[in-house]
């Protein structure tokens, strides 16, 4: 991995928006639903390593077989995952997540201490997840152009209003939609998947309140 500091480039116009399924804004009952550690990570396996079963999804895990179909059954009841018609047996059904991506607003549940205790949940899980991506990322070895590829980088000098956070937030969202390739072309074979993990938060300021 390299360390990079930001540089000055010329706009460069945007390309049309793809077509993306809509994104799913999560109320109190399917947060509940989602918010469990290992129901977390079988939403993440189905979605960065495709379809799966239950039977393989406990390999991975060092689960039961019975544990991880009823935590798939949980997942599936909320609408995070669908069975995946036309595969499988009766004895061994395919799971895939389903479209579309989840955003939690955690002040939808600011008057519910039960969701509260869920989002800080969530949040905590969501975090570990993503460390251990990065850590999982630099512990692998790498070679040829992929060895020094990556970006961990941090900006530390800004001073934002929650406006222009927003803002900025919205903005690199929509520079990684524009490197998202089109589900319907061919992969090149010289790509790998990749994963783009942005955290932008305000931070504490000590001399104020």
């Amino acid at each position: 991995m390299n360390e990079h500091r930001p540089e000055e480039h010329p706009a460069a116009p945007a390309p049309a928006p793809k077509d993306e399924p809509p994104r799913r804004r999560l109320d109190a009952g399917s947060l509940r639903g989602l918010a469990h550690p290992l129901r977390m990570r079988l939403l993440e396996e189905l979605r960065l390593n495709g379809p799966s079963t239950s039977a393989r999804l406990a390999d991975r895990t060092g689960e039961s077989t019975g544990t991880i179909s009823w935590h798939l059954r949980h997942l599936a009841e909320h609408g995070f995952i669908e069975e995946e018609t036309g595969r499988g047996t009766k004895r061994e059904r395919w799971w895939r997540a389903a479209p579309g991506a989840i955003t939690v607003a955690a002040a939808d549940f600011d008057e519910d201490p039960a969701a509260k205790a869920a989002v800080a949940l969530y949040q905590a899980e969501n975090l570990r997840t993503q460390f251990q991506r990065v850590a999982d990322s630099l512990a692998a070895e790498w070679e040829g152009d992929w060895h020094g590829s990556g970006l961990i980088s941090s900006w530390s000098n800004l001073r934002l209003t929650p406006a222009q956070l927003l803002a900025l937030g919205e903005e690199l969202s929509a520079v990684v939609a524009r490197h998202t390739p089109d589900p319907d072309a061919a992969p090149d074979p010289a790509a790998r998947p990749v994963l783009v993990q942005i955290q932008a938060l305000p931070r504490k300021d000590p001399d104020r309140p």
